[in-house]
């Protein structure tokens, strides 16, 4: 038998990355439109709110880091502006580079946004 190996075509190979990009784009705005529906258009570190016109300053961050983990109820997903986004990564990157374990999410930070914080001002100012 020969063991010729035969250079791969071009065509093909560039087929099979165009629809790989494709089902990751297509899953990416899936999980995304998933996310803006049931999560509120708050950044969850910094509070900051969004409406519709800066609302593609807000991404959807995966709380474990697998992205192919999202679970219907969005437990994995929180909303995280552009730059808490970056701040979160560059710090997981930076935690990586040291050596350090990974500590979950919940443990590592407190949550900032408080959105019950008025509702007891809220409730009395209506009555």
């Amino acid at each position: 038998m020969s063991s010729k190996k035969t250079a791969p075509n071009n065509d093909a190979l560039e087929h099979i990355v165009a629809e790989a990009r494709r089902l990751r784009e297509r899953r990416g705005n899936v999980y995304r439109d998933r996310a803006l529906k049931i999560l509120p258009w708050i950044c969850a570190w910094c509070g900051r709110e969004f409406s519709s016109k800066k609302l593609h300053e807000l991404t959807v961050h995966h709380k474990d880091r697998n992205h192919n983990n999202n679970p219907p109820d969005g437990s994995n997903w929180e909303l995280l502006c552009i730059y808490c986004h970056d701040s979160e990564h560059s710090r997981s990157l930076e935690r990586e580079a040291s050596g350090e374990t990974a500590v979950r999410d919940d443990q590592e930070r407190p949550a900032t946004y408080t959105p019950f914080a008025d509702l007891k001002t809220l409730v009395k100012n209506k009555k």
